[in-house]
C-alpha cells in the first residue's frame, strides 16, 4: 500500500506531567476555548491536552498557528523529503472551521482525537475529507493523485526500496479502480467507506497516522 506518513508527536500518557500540569488551557486571546470544552469535544485527558497545548506554545508563543509555521514544524519530522505540499493539505484538513490560525490548536486537538481515539468510520471520514481537496463531497482521481504525490515527496529517501516517479500514479490507479464503483469518475464517502472496509490492503493504506502515532 501507499506509505503512511507520520505526524506531530502524540500527547503523552496520563502519567506524564510537567511542573505546570495544573495550568488551565488555553488563554488564546483571539479565540479562547476552555479546557472543559476541549475535554468534551475530544477523547483526550486533561493532562494530554495541556501537554499538546504546551508543545504548540513552545513553537508559537502567540498561540496562533498559521500554515507556514505548521509546515516548518512538520518538516522537521521529514528532513529527507519535502513536506510542504502535504503539510498544506494537512493544515487544510485540520482547519475544519476555516478560521486558519485563530482556532487551529483547537481544531488540531479535535482532529488528532479522531485519528488516535476515534472509531474506524470516524477515521475514514477524516481521511476522505483530506483527499477531498476542493471540499465538494467527492474525491476525483486528480484529488487523490495530488495527495499521493505530496506523501511520496515528503517521504523522500526513506522509502525502501526506492520508488520511481510513476509510483504515486500507479497507486492511485489501483485505488481508484476499486473505489469508483459506479464508474462515474468520482468517489463518494459511501464508496470510499465500503471499499476500505472490504479491502484490507486499501484500509491499511488509507488509515493515515494509524500506525505511526
Amino acid at each position: 500500500g501507499a506509505p503512511s506518513p507520520a505526524a506531530a508527536p502524540k500527547p503523552p500518557s496520563e502519567g506524564t506531567q510537567g511542573s505546570d500540569a495544573d495550568v488551565e488551557l488555553p488563554s488564546i486571546r483571539h479565540q479562547p476555548e476552555g479546557l472543559e470544552q476541549l475535554l468534551a469535544r475530544t477523547n483526550f485527558t486533561k493532562t494530554e491536552l495541556q501537554s499538546l497545548y504546551r508543545g504548540f506554545k513552545n513553537e508559537c508563543p502567540s498561540g496562533l498557528v498559521d500554515e507556514e509555521t505548521f509546515t516548518l514544524i512538520y518538516s522537521r519530522f521529514f528532513p529527507q523529503g519535502d513536506a510542504s505540499s502535504y503539510a498544506h493539505f494537512l493544515f487544510d484538513a485540520f482547519d475544519a472551521d476555516r478560521n486558519g490560525p485563530r482556532s487551529f490548536l483547537q481544531d488540531f486537538a479535535v482532529g488528532l482525537s479522531v485519528l488516535l481515539r476515534g472509531t474506524e468510520q470516524q477515521k475514514l471520514k477524516w481521511t476522505f475529507d483530506l483527499y477531498d481537496v476542493n471540499k465538494d463531497g467527492y474525491v476525483t482521481k486528480e484529488d487523490m493523485l495530488e495527495i499521493m504525490k505530496s506523501i511520496y515527496a515528503m517521504m523522500g529517501r526513506c522509502t525502501e526500496p526506492a520508488l520511481g516517479a510513476s509510483a504515486p500514479a500507479q497507486h492511485v490507479e489501483l485505488f481508484f479502480q476499486k473505489m469508483d464503483r459506479n464508474r462515474d469518475g468520482m468517489v463518494t464517502f459511501e464508496e470510499f467507506l465500503a471499499t476500505c472496509q472490504e479491502d484490507k490492503d486499501i484500509m491499511s493504506s488509507m488509515q493515515i497516522f494509524h500506525n505511526v502515532l
